[in-house]
């Protein structure tokens, strides 16, 4: 299968989260959200989050759908030390691929890892059970036709961890969220020069708090997200069940324009500008059942 450019413009996003214990309700997944406000923070529109079983069918439909239709695909979880961990394999199968021991990354994993203490014995040398499964995280598709160096990214000197680039726009993020993280966080540089607005000036976001139920702003609202559309505007309208005030806002990359709406919104809504949805809550907000 030919890939896909890694310098495309990047638009969109996907996110698959992968794992049993996600379904099975054993791990709250967060990685999600922190990609989602990621994506948001750099104007790219994240259209799809799905979660899967650690399942090699489930894995290759769903990422094979996600590259043909979003520029930035990121997976998260499978990629660990033991048999259940299959999103490598899984995602080489997908298109084609083989899977290769990466060097380099098994080169930072002897220097920057340590052997757990209930491993006296192991040895990088020697084979054993264990280095077999350390080595399953540094076995990575491999595409003969693409630079090697394009398709696994080190994105942080104290890190060991790979982000493997498969199909030219799938990158494949391990589940722990503080690893999921901090690697994504450090992909930020290779993805600006990418982006619809290189200078990474994003979305916004302005929320203002109107004590009116969502029935009255209603046609308010349909008015004006008619006329904001073309601007690429969306209006949003948000219930705060059990609160007094709720919430609306505009979201987009035109901030100039945006701004001109303020005074337009605050007057329509009978609300206010706020830096927080909570901002004008009564410290006694507990007891107001919100009406629609």
């Amino acid at each position: 299968m030919t890939s896909a450019s890694n310098a495309s413009t990047i638009h969109t996003a996907a996110c698959l989260i992968i794992g049993d214990e996600v379904l099975g309700g054993k791990t709250v997944d967060t990685n999600s959200t922190y990609l989602a406000k990621f994506c948001f923070g750099l104007g790219i529109q994240l259209k799809r989050i799905e979660v899967i079983p650690d399942d090699e069918e489930d894995i290759m439909e769903a990422v094979r759908r996600m590259s043909s239709k979003y520029d930035f695909v990121v997976t998260s979880g499978g990629i660990g030390p033991t048999h259940d961990d299959i999103t490598y394999q899984s995602i080489a199968k997908a298109f084609g691929l083989s899977l290769q021991l990466h060097e380099p990354a098994f080169e930072r994993m002897k220097r920057l890892s340590r052997p757990h203490p209930k491993q006296p014995n192991f040895d990088w040398e020697t084979p054993s059970p264990g280095l077999t499964a350390k080595l399953r995280m540094v076995e990575l598709p491999y595409d003969p036709n693409l630079p090697a160096e394009s398709q696994a990214l080190f994105v942080a000197d104290d890190l060991w961890v790979p982000i493997a680039v498969v199909n030219g726009n799938v990158h494949i993020l391990p589940g722990v969220p503080r690893l999921f993280e901090r690697l994504l966080l450090n992909l930020k540089p290779h993805l600006i020069p990418r982006l619809t607005d290189p200078e990474g000036k994003g979305t916004f976001r302005f929320l203002f708090s109107t004590p009116l139920p969502e029935s009255a702003v209603a046609p308010f609202l349909t008015d004006l997200a008619a006329k904001v559309e073309p601007h690429g505007i969306k209006v949003g309208s948000y219930p705060r069940w059990g609160k007094k005030r709720n919430t609306v806002t505009l979201v987009g990359a035109d901030k100039e324009y945006m701004d001109s709406l303020v005074a337009e919104v605050e007057a329509g809504v009978e609300g206010k500008l706020v830096e927080k949805e909570d901002e004008l809550d009564p410290p006694s907000d507990t007891e107001h059942v919100y009406s629609q």
